[in-house]
This record gives structure tokens, sequence and C-alpha cells, in this order.
């Protein structure tokens, strides 16, 4: 489990003249962060500086990345992920793009306006709680529907859309520990799943 954000915020942070905007958004890959980082490159692209830190979570361990993009060494990127990491969220790139205001900074000031834009950002957004799971398709006759949806409510399993053929095929969002559950009490619940498939695994929220 992994505690990470619910949606995409921008915060401003203004230090002698120079404007500090950071951008933050959700991410599950290496891949999406590096998207987002060009996303914002292009979108400022007269700013003198687009930094950045992420951290994403995987089954083998955390991956931490940072960079100053032509800061001095350790007064951007570093700052903005010990932020990032001090709350303990992964799964989250936050770019801080930089329009110079004539006055420099020194280290201290750097440091001290990186990591105040990054914290004007966080505090739009709300932290929440997420976990390995799978999202998984179940056929389910007519008749045994409501009990269905009923076990799913119960259970807190989300459902995430149903289709009505002969049977009706249902699409949800479930744990790995609910998933095994479900399969080992197969034959005592009081529906009957007709046909089930692992489409993909994925993160969901608990």
């Amino acid at each position: 489990m992994f505690k990470t954000i619910n949606q995409n915020a921008t915060g401003e942070f203004v230090e002698k003249k120079s404007k500090f905007i950071a951008n933050i958004f959700y991410i599950e890959t290496i891949e999406d962060a590096e998207k987002k980082i060009k996303e914002i490159r292009k979108k400022y692209f007269d700013a003198r500086h687009n930094c950045y830190a992420y951290s994403i979570y995987t089954k083998e361990g955390i991956i931490n990345r940072f960079s100053d993009d032509g800061e001095p060494s350790g007064t951007a990127g570093a700052p903005m992920l010990n932020i990032i990491t001090s709350r303990n969220l992964t799964n989250v790139v936050v770019i801080v793009t930089r329009y110079f205001g004539g006055i420099l900074l020194g280290t201290g000031g750097l440091v001290r306006a990186y990591t105040n834009a990054t914290q004007e950002g966080l505090k739009k957004i709300t932290e929440i709680e997420m976990d390995n799971g799978l999202e998984v398709e179940i056929e389910v006759s007519y008749s045994n529907f409501e009990k269905f949806k009923y076990y799913l409510k119960h259970n807190e399993i989300k459902l995430i859309k149903s289709e009505y053929f002969e049977n009706i095929i249902s699409i949800i969002e479930i744990s790995e520990e609910k998933m095994k559950l479900l399969e080992i009490n197969k034959k005592n619940l009081n529906f009957e799943i007709i046909n089930s498939k692992i489409l993909r695994e994925k993160y969901i929220e608990f």
C-alpha cells in the first residue's frame, strides 16, 4: 500500500521578482513522468528553468529522481523531492518552472523558493491510499445481478460498468486479497458467477 494524490494541482511562489510555478501530477511510470515533464517544458518554453522531482512506487521498490535543470546543484530538484518523500508520497511528479526576475537569489534563496512553490501546490491536493489491484470482468445472470451488486457494496469493491447481453457482464476494481477471497468462497456465495477474467493489474484506491 502507498500514499499518493487524487488530483493534479498548481501552485505559485514569488521571490524577489522571480516567479516559481509548481505543477503536480499523478503518475504511474517513469514514462508518465517524462511525458509530463516534456509537456510542461513545451508549455513554459520561454522560462529559464523547469526543475522536477518524482517518486514512483513499484513492487520492486520506490524509484526517486530529480533534476536542477541548470540551477546550482542541490538547490531545486533535491529540495522538491525531499518535500515529496517527507510526506511519504509516491506516484507523484512535481515540476517547478522559474521565470527569472533579474535578481540573484543565492543557494539559500533558491532552496527556499523551490520548496515553497512545491508546498503551495501540495496545499491543493488530497492524499489517498492505493495498493496493487486488479480490473476483473465478471459475468452473472440477470437473476443474480442484485445479489452480486450487494456483495460488491458490502465488501467495498468498485463497480466500473455493466453491459447487458444474454447475461450481465460487469467490470470491477478489486484488491488482490479480495480477489483471492472471492475465488476461495466462490461456491459459498448466494449468487453464481458464470465466468470471471482478470483484464489487467492496476492501482486502486483504498
